[in-house]
């Protein structure tokens, strides 16, 4: 019987990802990707039995899906669920910032969809088989761009697809990981003594796909990597200490940062167990209505 821990993960096919994958299939487990290029999920399968040394034949499940579209989050959710009789860990790190508004197909804003309706679904999908797995954990990746969103109002926020500038994404941006940290703290609220590690992290500023949209952007990211500015290994260590590190392991809904590891606070205007329900129950009531019911 294989005893190795599975750990699914998103977005790990480039960036923070792509490290984290690496560094959590050296400490032996056995990783589900979530992936949305099959190119791109095939060649990181080949770098881990390439470079996961000491753990020869180490098992990469790829499972392929456009987590932009909540249809596709909840059909790979159910098949990960079936593929595994356990699973000890998910990573939600697919993240996206997008510099103009991108509406799905859906009617949501891409970076909503991506950043955080997309991990609270998959999450939901998942949440029986996690807690009948426990002790098991959930980390998903925020950052402290949090502080820009300036404030939240829930229904709104969720549906806004108003058009936006480079300069306003920021703040946009910053909203859907806000709502990652007050998914995370309700959640563990939830989980409180179930024996699932809830957690999250804000990864730091690391080069890695450094505003892939902007203009320059790569020869800024080789500037800086040049400098020894924004590291990405630093967040890629967080995700995947929170992953494993026994000191996480009775987190409920903690928020951490790269580094050093300490507890960091939600923005104040995201603090709070009456707006973090609000937020929740707005969510699940927006997935119902749109065909996707949760608990």
């Amino acid at each position: 019987m294989d005893t190795r821990p599975v750990i699914v993960m998103t977005g790990a096919t480039n960036g923070l990802g792509r490290l984290a994958a690496l560094e959590l299939a050296r400490g032996g487990a056995r990783l589900g990707l979530v992936a949305r290029s099959e190119s791109k999920a095939d060649a990181l399968r080949r770098e881990i039995e390439e470079t996961a040394s000491g753990t020869p034949g180490t098992p990469v499940d790829v499972f392929l899906a456009d987590l932009s579209l909540l249809g596709d989050v909840r059909r790979v959710g159910r098949e990960i669920d079936a593929r595994y009789p356990r699973i000890d860990v998910l990573v939600n790190n697919a993240g996206v910032h997008a510099f103009s508004q991108r509406i799905t197909s859906e009617g949501f804003a891409e970076m909503t969809a991506v950043n955080y309706l997309a991990p609270w679904l998959l999450t939901d999908v998942l949440r029986e088989k996690l807690t009948a797995s426990a002790p098991s954990r959930i980390v998903t990746v925020a950052s402290r761009a949090s502080r820009q969103a300036g404030g939240i109002a829930p229904l709104q926020d969720l549906t806004d697809t108003a058009d936006f500038s480079r300069r306003e994404s920021s703040r946009l941006y910053g909203l859907t990981k806000l709502m990652d940290v007050m998914f995370t703290q309700e959640l563990g609220r939830q989980l409180a003594g179930t024996g699932v590690a809830v957690t999250c992290c804000c990864p730091g500023f690391n080069t890695t796909g450094l505003g892939r949209e902007l203009p320059l952007a790569g020869a800024l990211e080789k500037a800086l990597t040049l400098l020894h500015i924004g590291d990405p290994r630093h967040g890629a260590g967080i995700i995947a200490r929170l992953a494993t590190d026994p000191a996480f392991a009775g987190s409920e809904g903690g928020y951490f940062a790269a580094r050093s590891g300490e507890a960091l606070e939600c923005p104040e205007f995201g603090r709070g167990e009456a707006v973090q329900r609000e937020l929740w129950d707005a969510t699940g009531e927006l997935l119902a209505d749109l065909g996707h019911p949760t608990r």
